[in-house]
């Protein structure tokens, strides 16, 4: 069927996909979760777009590559307003490298073909921030992101990089059920386009620094009806 086509890990991958990690059980922070595999450098991910005719790519940051580019998108008024993250390039690159340190995330840059536009942060939901607010399984996984290059936000390459970041998170790890997003609620588009992609919002909660809406997408839905390029 297509569902099952499309949740071939091959050739989409780049990388060893998550899902070969075997399941062994440890704590952090109180949080009982599945060991997580070691993050993998280079290319991860990769999928030519017919209608943009272009491929779409997610790559793992490599601080002295991109903490320059990244730097200057943190700093860009319409980024920092969300992220609150303005700074210099050295607090930027220690950002990162804290990113890249910690088992629960994957830092990414994406591409399409040799250009990056912007910036993805997968993390496994259960042993992170957000655990708390909901009933987190083994598996779920979240994502942050930012898009730098302005460029990239028209409504055909939007939906090329949603199609290639959801897909990549499903066909890293089969045991994969659900996607989970904490946006801030003022950011209206950024929801609005969610529940399109069909992402359901189960409620609204309160972190520390922002008042957010938990966002959720199950795998069925995305492959049953989702509209891959």
């Amino acid at each position: 069927s297509r569902a099952t086509f499309w949740q071939n890990p091959q050739p989409w991958l780049k990388a060893p996909a998550s899902g070969g990690m075997p399941l062994r059980y440890t704590i952090t922070n109180g949080h009982r979760h599945p060991v997580r595999p070691p993050t993998p450098a280079g290319e991860i991910y990769a999928r030519y777009m017919p209608p943009v005719g272009m491929t779409f790519s997610l790559r793992t940051v490599d601080v002295d590559a991109h903490a320059d580019l990244f730097s200057g998108w943190m700093n860009l008024d319409r980024v920092a307003h969300f992220w609150d993250q303005r700074g210099t390039r050295d607090e930027h690159a220690a950002y990162l490298a804290e990113r890249l340190a910690d088992p629960h995330m994957h830092p990414m840059i994406g591409y399409f073909d040799d250009t990056p536009f912007g910036y993805f942060e997968f993390y496994w939901a259960k042993e992170d921030r957000l655990a708390p607010f909901y009933d987190a399984h083994d598996y779920d996984r979240g994502l942050h992101l930012l898009i730098g290059d302005s460029r990239f936000q028209s409504a055909g390459k939007l939906h090329a990089w949603w199609s290639g970041v959801l897909h990549y998170m499903f066909v890293d790890d089969p045991r994969t059920q659900r996607l989970v997003g904490e946006p801030r609620v003022d950011h209206v588009r950024h929801i609005a386009y969610m529940h399109r992609l069909g992402f359901h919002t189960l409620k609204e909660f309160d972190f520390p620094h922002k008042r957010a809406a938990l966002t959720m997408i199950e795998r069925d839905t995305f492959f049953d009806t989702f509209r891959l390029p």
